[in-house]
């Protein structure tokens, strides 16, 4: 119903009238509308602890990231194996000039 007089709209009966709410105190209408602010920013705190997870998830998933990190891997694995052959060939060569 309106608030007022109805005449302004002609009173019918079986005719559905308006329906007006009562105006909300500004206090009611500032907090209505800091709602989605609130709970946005509650989303968006919620959503930072699994950011850093989907950051790194996202990042292994990446083709670049893929091959650098390929690349590491490779040059780690040479390196090991280059330790390795310094050793076998300082062996030899102690072999070498030794005989025994």
């Amino acid at each position: 119903r309106l608030s007022g007089s109805d005449s302004s709209y002609g009173h019918r009966p079986g005719v559905a009238q308006p329906i007006v709410r009562p105006h909300r105190s500004s206090a009611q209408a500032s907090l209505r509308a800091m709602a989605p602010r609130r709970t946005m920013a509650l989303l968006l705190a919620a959503g930072c602890a699994g950011a850093a997870q989907a950051l790194e998830t996202k990042a292994s998933l990446n083709p670049i990231r893929k091959v650098v990190n390929m690349l590491q891997m490779m040059q780690k694995k040479v390196e090991e194996e280059g330790e390795k052959e310094k050793e076998l060939y300082e062996k030899f060569m102690c072999w070498c000039k030794t005989g025994s």
